[in-house]
């Protein structure tokens, strides 16, 4: 009896012992990133296995939105068959939509056609990038213990299949619940809602009914919108494989969210929640900004972005937004790169980027208007600031949703925006309050920042000195 007892326990003693001697051997990690919000997620923990003294190299693509080099981590660029300028009026187009788009039942149609349109061109970035037979070889020799990617693009599962090492995928889930699928977890449609299905973990008998006829469309749907990606999959390595397939030998799910924000559902072995892995740490404001936000006095200041990607909007639609801004107490710090008026309000602060977590962090800050990206609900909830969401496309209808439904939200269509609207909401949302639950509780803190900060990395240090580019380890049967 005491036998059995004591070898388990000392063999935890023994790992735990070598996770705090810290690392010996320094890993080679290639890094395949999505551009965009993604990335910005990605580069903390990339900087940070870069700090813990692992060689990280990450793939670029030359024509790109905000992924740049660092003196933390080596680039490699690779050549893609569309230019900067074609990308930009690419997003661009997208941006102009999102504004003028009255909501309706379609939504989730339009919603899939620009997905499969943004996928459809990221998959020839990647096929230039597989083609690319000179860098190919030079990634070959380089020696990488593993692929750390985010798996909404299919380059660094086809990668780390090549190279023959582990694939870590970093990412807040993928449309059609692909990574549900492919991760081989139940999603029983009886209480797990399906996206854009507008439905809480709580549904009645026709709400169920709903949901899981919206999983039979959605799984239809996948075959359309993966259709680029199990072309290349396919092409890549024969025998049909599709990219469900590829993306299933995952040693590890680094998933961007937990169950602060998440409805219940199952999970497997594998999978890793590092929500709020963003908002750990912090930095002191610029001084022009701590004046600015110490100054707000009781009333506080309101901090307003729609993400990496919208730093601007229609004028009128904008002007909507300063005449609400004239009519509160609060101070507003703006990102916002557009024509402005004559008369901008003063109690508004316009900037083209803003340093948001830190602003969030203030204790005057009272509210975050927000376009309901991931990284940032997750910096609003870390600091307990309350939100105005205005859901601009993807996911981010899903997000709100979810906000909203625990009570701790308020929600605009982009479409509906007015002066009226944007006051009555602020209003609501009662700037004097900290984040609070539906049930008058206090939204519970995610875990803290020593945790995500260093968690996630020795999990990915213990994956390359583990496995050493050996088969990686698999949820459930094949």
């Amino acid at each position: 009896m005491g036998s059995r007892v004591w070898f388990p326990t000392a063999g935890l003693l023994v790992w735990l012992c070598c996770l705090s001697l810290g690392t010996v051997h320094g890993g080679k990690v290639l890094v395949m990133p999505v551009d965009g919000s993604h990335w910005l997620s990605m580069k903390i923990l990339v900087k940070e296995l870069s700090r813990r003294g692992h060689e990280v190299t990450v793939l670029v693509p030359e024509s790109r939105l905000l992924i740049q080099g660092s003196d933390s981590y080596k680039t490699k660029i690779y050549q893609v068959p569309y230019t900067q300028a074609e990308l930009d009026s690419q997003f661009e187009s997208l941006r102009e939509r999102l504004f003028d788009t009255p909501p309706h039942f379609t939504d989730f149609f339009v919603n899939v056609d620009r997905l499969v349109a943004f996928t459809s061109v990221q998959a020839l970035g990647c096929k230039a990038l597989l083609n690319n037979e000179p860098l190919i070889s030079q990634l070959r020799v380089e020696g990488f213990e593993m692929v750390l990617t985010d798996p909404f693009l299919p380059c660094g599962s086809i990668l780390a299949k090549i190279f023959s090492v582990p694939a870590v995928y970093f990412l807040r889930g993928l449309p059609c619940g692909l990574d549900t699928q492919a991760s081989q977890c139940p999603s029983p449609a009886s209480y797990v809602p399906v996206s854009f299905s507008g439905n809480t973990n709580n549904m009645t008998f026709l709400q169920r009914v709903t949901n899981m006829m919206m999983s039979y469309v959605e799984s239809y749907l996948c075959g359309i919108m993966y259709k680029h990606f199990d072309d290349l999959t396919s092409m890549q390595f024969g025998n049909g494989m599709t990219y469900k397939e590829l993306i299933s030998h995952g040693a590890i799910w680094l998933l961007r969210y937990d169950f602060t924000f998440e409805w219940p559902k199952p999970v497997m072995p594998n999978q890793v929640f590092i929500g709020g892995i963003n908002c750990a740490k912090k930095a002191p404001l610029p001084a022009d900004l701590q004046e600015f936000a110490d100054g707000s006095g009781d009333d506080g200041f309101i901090v307003f972005t729609l993400g990496s990607l919208v730093a601007s909007m229609p004028e009128e639609k904008a002007k909507q937004f300063f005449d609400a801004f004239r009519q509160i107490p609060q101070r507003v710090v703006w990102r916002y790169t557009g024509p402005l008026p004559k008369d901008v309000p003063k109690n508004v602060r316009v900037m083209k980027w803003l340093p948001q977590n830190d602003l969030l962090a203030h204790p005057k800050a009272k509210v975050f208007m927000t376009h309901g990206g991931t990284h940032g609900i997750y910096e609003g909830i870390c600091n307990g600031v309350p939100m105005l969401m205005f859901p601009l496309f993807g996911d981010q209808g899903d997000n709100v949703h979810r906000m909203v439904a625990r009570g701790v939200a308020e929600k605009i269509s982009a479409f509906e925006v007015t002066t009226e609207t944007v006051v009555a909401a602020l209003k609501k949302n009662d700037p004097g309050q900290k984040l609070q639950g539906a049930d008058g509780g206090a939204v519970p803190d995610p875990p803290g920042p020593p945790h995500w900060a260093s968690g996630p990395g020795r999990l990915l240090v213990r994956v390359c000195n583990e496995t050493q580019g050996s088969a990686a380890p698999e949820s459930g049967s094949t």
